[in-house]
């Protein structure tokens, strides 16, 4: 069985300019890491010209498709009957992208099947999450 999940989806950028510019997107899944998903956006894609990861909780994406969610630098929310709004809030700036709730549901699904909501907490390794915390105060 994998550990990790890794699916690519098409991220609509949200901007200014007439017509939304779409990009190739990737979510990941690691049971070694079983509360969190990330999202990877290629360095075209961002201000800075250089690859960006955003990670947040998994509950956050299962509940935004949803409903409206996110307090934080991530806040997730349907948009239309088929698109979920996805917001990065950081100190340059928010970026605004659009998924096709499918894919998350899809990518969600798979996820569940890997480690299911609930369980999470089987899949921490404490002996060498503590180990590697305590790696320099040797």
């Amino acid at each position: 069985m994998p550990t990790v999940i890794e699916q690519a989806v098409q991220a609509r950028l949200v901007a200014p300019a007439p017509r939304m510019e779409s990009v190739l997107a990737t979510l990941h899944y690691d049971r070694r890491d079983p509360f969190a998903v990330r999202i990877d956006f290629p360095a075209p894609a961002t201000l800075e010209g250089a690859d960006i990861s955003w990670a947040f909780s998994r509950e956050l994406l299962a509940e935004g498709v949803r409903a409206a969610t996110g307090i934080g630098d991530v806040r997730v929310r349907p948009y239309g009957y088929d698109r979920t709004v996805l917001e990065f809030h950081a100190a340059e700036g928010t970026a605004v992208v659009h998924i096709r709730t499918g894919e998350l549901l899809r990518f969600l699904d798979r996820a569940q099947a890997l480690v299911p909501a609930g369980s999470e907490h089987l899949h921490l390794d404490l002996d060498d999450d503590l180990a590697e915390l305590l790696g320099d105060a040797r």
